[in-house]
């Protein structure tokens, strides 16, 4: 899918229209039990579908067997919480697009086939425009994200690997698989930011607070965050009182070689890996809400990523803005290779010798 300047502003323009419709019908004194009844029709719908496309490609890796753990997209397409930049909502499609594009191999750097429907499938996207489009405020639309991403866990081999969207998705992201896996885990946090204040501007669920709400509902344990050049006093003193571990590219070379040879997890349900893509210096990402020189290569953050030792449960990549990329797509590339690299982190074991034949027709089936 390829959007262009045109169907975003268009996509806008429908936003604006159903809340101002929305609003109408509140002015007109319409029984507000009406309202409510037609919202959890659409958000049971929406997670109908969640649940139904779970099931069906849980069952299919399970017929296949040998299957520990399985990648699985979740798209999340949500940008209004984002203080500058609203393109991110339309990331997901993109990064997609690039995943599956054939400008380059299916092979990872790591060996794996992604035309084995076991490395990595895809379960759609929560209908985050359709549910705000019927007046949905964000404490249900964040319950809505949690709930489908527990849906996903549900389904045994699936582990959640969420395409953002702005950064305010991982905190229901993340309540969601500590809640599903009973107990806190450990996060490795890649970004510019610290995304850690108390309410910017007034909004409690604004991409710059995730990590508050995270920390406040102790769904984490360790927080650590890498590639950080962009933080106020109140990011240092956010991370002083929750005990964040905080390292900032100034330090970088310093801490390089600790930061390549991380061992997380221990003790806790597993780990997260949440990587905003401004994490990169922009002479890799250039298609960010948030241009910050002097961030991480491309090449420093799969040295962190591949010499982790860790259970990677689940994990998300947010903040590619497609609004901003460059004409060959250049970001949704680097967010498509990134989705890759985190794709091979689960510890899961692929065993036996499936027939291909029967590969290559569940192959087609997950892409549906």
């Amino acid at each position: 899918m390829h959007l262009e300047v045109g169907d975003v502003s268009s996509h806008f323009r429908d936003d604006m229209r159903g809340i101002h419709y929305l609003s109408k019908l509140k002015a007109a004194n319409l029984p507000p039990e009406l309202l409510e009844k037609g919202q959890n029709r659409v958000i049971d719908a929406s997670l109908t579908l969640i649940r139904e496309r779970a099931k069906l490609k849980g069952e299919l890796l399970r017929a296949l067997g040998g299957v520990k753990a399985s990648a699985t997209l979740l798209g999340v397409p949500l940008g209004h919480n984002s203080s500058f930049l609203q393109g991110p909502a339309f990331a997901p499609p993109r990064i997609r697009e690039a995943i599956w594009c054939g400008s380059t191999n299916s092979s990872t750097e790591e060996g794996k086939e992604l035309n084995d429907p076991r490395v990595l499938t895809d379960v759609g996207d929560v209908p985050v425009q359709e549910i705000r489009d019927c007046g949905v405020d964000d404490d249900r639309l964040m319950n809505v994200i949690s709930e489908s991403v527990k849906l996903v866990m549900e389904e045994d081999p699936l582990h959640p690997l969420v395409l953002g969207g702005d950064h305010s998705i991982s905190f229901p992201v993340v309540r969601a698989v500590s809640e599903k896996l009973g107990g806190p885990v450990d996060i490795l946090h890649l970004d510019a930011h610290p995304d850690i204040y108390h309410c910017f501007e007034g909004n409690k669920y604004s991409h710059a607070s995730s990590f508050a709400r995270i920390m406040e509902g102790g769904y984490a344990r360790r927080l650590l965050q890498v590639g950080i050049r962009s933080i106020t006093k109140e990011g240092r003193e956010q991370g002083k009182r929750f005990g964040v571990e905080q390292y900032e590219m100034q330090t970088f070379s310093r801490d390089r070689q600790m930061l390549e040879n991380l061992k997380l997890g221990e003790g806790v349900k597993g780990v997260y890996i949440s990587i905003d893509v401004d994490c990169l210096d922009p002479a890799f990402a250039p298609g960010v809400s948030h241009i910050e020189p002097g961030g991480l290569s491309f090449r420093d953050v799969l040295n962190i990523l591949h010499n982790l030792q860790a259970d990677v449960v689940a994990g998300d990549v947010v903040e590619f803005n497609p609004q901003r990329d460059t004409v060959d797509g250049m970001t949704g590339m680097v967010a498509a290779k990134l989705i890759l690299a985190l794709q091979s982190l689960p510890n899961r074991t692929i065993q036996g010798t499936a027939l291909r034949a029967a590969v290559c027709v569940l192959s087609d089936a997950t892409k549906l």
